[in-house]
């Protein structure tokens, strides 16, 4: 049986969600402005979540 090492389960998982999120965001039908706006939110989400949990974890 093969081991999985957890940080690559991680990329494996944080790609799918990638993915999806890019095809789900290719395919609505809304205006570019607001297409931006929502793609530019998410990443800033996801970077403030991120700098917060590496923080967390140095103390």
């Amino acid at each position: 049986m093969l081991t999985f090492k957890r940080k690559n389960v991680t990329w494996t998982i944080l790609s799918l969600l990638g993915f999806v999120y890019f095809c789900t965001m290719s395919n609505m039908v809304i205006n570019p402005f607001w297409r931006s706006e929502m793609t530019f939110i998410s990443l800033q989400a996801i970077a403030l979540i991120s700098v917060t949990y590496f923080r967390l974890i140095r103390r």
